[in-house]
């Protein structure tokens, strides 16, 4: 299949500006350059009611282990109405992104879903290594069902999502909802997930290369979060590990046609259909990874955002 359009643009561009890979970067640079990419391809500013920079307390033991998470209200609420609540989980391989590089992407969620959001900057690698990523997740989906009403909130109106790495993280973090009795989710909602770090399907093979998320980087990303550790067995970060998938929150999967990702999210997609969890994959056939952050320049992304949008609004209304 072809490439869109618009996000065929975007890869020439990015071809020309003729980067190095990640690993032959300082770390710094490369968190830079993400920075740079969702600066360049969604450059306006998004209206939203209202935002908060908050710091939660975290798993680890000192102050140092808090968590920050900023905190998005689509509207003013009238006396005792209260929103659906979403948490997310920001993209970037374990390594890089932040609230910034997800913050448009998270207000338009926030307005077009007609709930609150509640963006997670949890500990990433080289620095915070495999769990430290899924523990601060945990926290955060906890806290927020502890708090929810205090933001204005229902804490029976819960999900939880994100990006690539953040949808892994949305994914484990809801089969640990599941297994520790709650809190109880009305949505997953996964954006082109990575679902293990075997990179052996069909897709991987195929669009490894030239389609901006590459094999090397994803084998990179591994190595920072990972850092040599079998995860195969470990449902904190291979969640098909796990013994069972029934009883998990209903799923909405959205996969790009043109990622090496998008085969082990439609496998997702077709094992927990087959535990009895409801679920639903959408494949943007011509899309690339990433292409939801690319709103200023790609008629998909402004297509898959307002898909999510209008999922959330349908998982969290009243």
């Amino acid at each position: 299949m072809a490439v869109d359009s618009d996000l065929q643009e975007i890869l020439d561009l990015i071809k020309q500006a003729d980067r190095p890979p990640h690993r032959e970067l300082p770390l710094t640079e490369v968190r830079a350059a993400y920075h740079g990419m969702v600066g360049l391809f969604d450059p306006d500013d998004v209206a939203i009611h209202r935002t908060e920079d908050r710091t939660i307390s975290g798993p680890g033991p000192s102050a140092g282990d808090n968590i920050p998470i900023r905190i998005y209200w689509p509207r003013a609420q009238t006396a005792n109405e209260s929103l659906g609540v979403f948490v997310y989980l920001h993209g970037g391989g374990f390594v890089i992104g932040d609230l910034d590089t997800h913050d448009k992407l998270c207000r338009r969620l926030s307005t077009l879903g007609d709930c609150i959001v509640v963006s997670v900057d949890y500990r990433m690698a080289p620095e915070h290594r495999f769990p430290a990523s899924f523990d601060d997740c945990l926290a955060a989906l906890n806290w927020c069902a502890a708090n929810a009403a205090d933001l204005g909130g229902d804490p029976g109106r819960l999900a939880v999502g994100g990006d690539s790495a953040g949808g892994n993280l949305a994914a484990v973090s809801a089969m640990a909802a599941r297994d520790n009795d709650g809190p109880k989710l009305a949505l997953q909602l996964l954006i082109y997930p990575c679902i293990s770090d075997a990179m052996d399907t069909a897709s991987h093979t195929a669009f490894g290369e030239g389609h901006l998320l590459t094999r090397d980087s994803m084998e990179w990303f591994y190595e920072q979060y990972l850092n040599g550790a079998d995860v195969s067995a470990d449902p904190r970060f291979t969640p098909m590990a796990a013994a069972s998938m029934g009883g998990l929150a209903p799923a909405e999967i959205i996969v790009a046609g043109l990622d090496p990702l998008r085969d082990e999210g439609i496998a997702y997609g077709e094992a927990l259909a087959a535990a009895g969890v409801a679920v639903n994959v959408v494949n943007f056939e011509g899309a690339i990874h990433a292409f939801m952050q690319f709103h200023g320049a790609s008629a998909a992304c402004r297509e898959g955002v307002a898909h999510c949008g209008q999922v959330l609004k349908d998982a969290l209304s009243n």
